[in-house]
């Protein structure tokens, strides 16, 4: 099994910018995909960026193109979401998780993270 721990969540200003942090441990080596997700009050959880281990190749959901960046350090099996511009909608609790295949969809990861908490005020 994977276990996730999240961080760098907080308040920020809207317009400002946070980093968040996921720590993957145990069976990483089955993981072939990661993903950063949020779910907000009384919304669904939605997708928000993913990204391949292996290959690196990354996808985001078009509300934070341009102005999220999800990275990967695999010697430290870490992976980062860089939020710039954010906005008072960005807020959130934010997860991360594992998939052992390709998806990013919520319903298709395997193993999630206990949340981050992200607040964006105006």
């Amino acid at each position: 099994q994977v276990q996730l721990v999240e961080s760098g969540g907080g308040l920020v200003q809207a317009g400002g910018s946070l980093r968040l942090s996921c720590v993957a441990s145990g069976r990483t080596f089955s993981s072939d995909t990661m993903g950063w997700f949020r779910q907000a009050p009384g919304k669904e959880r939605e997708f928000v960026a993913a990204i391949r281990w292996s290959g690196g190749s990354t996808y985001y959901a078009d509300s934070v193109k341009g102005r999220f960046t999800i990275s990967r350090d695999n010697a430290k099996t870490t992976v980062y979401l860089q939020m710039n511009s954010l906005k008072p909608e960005d807020t959130a609790i934010y997860y991360c998780a594992t998939n052992t295949g390709s998806s990013y969809r919520p319903e298709h990861m395997d193993f999630w993270g206990q949340g981050t908490h992200v607040t964006v005020s105006s």
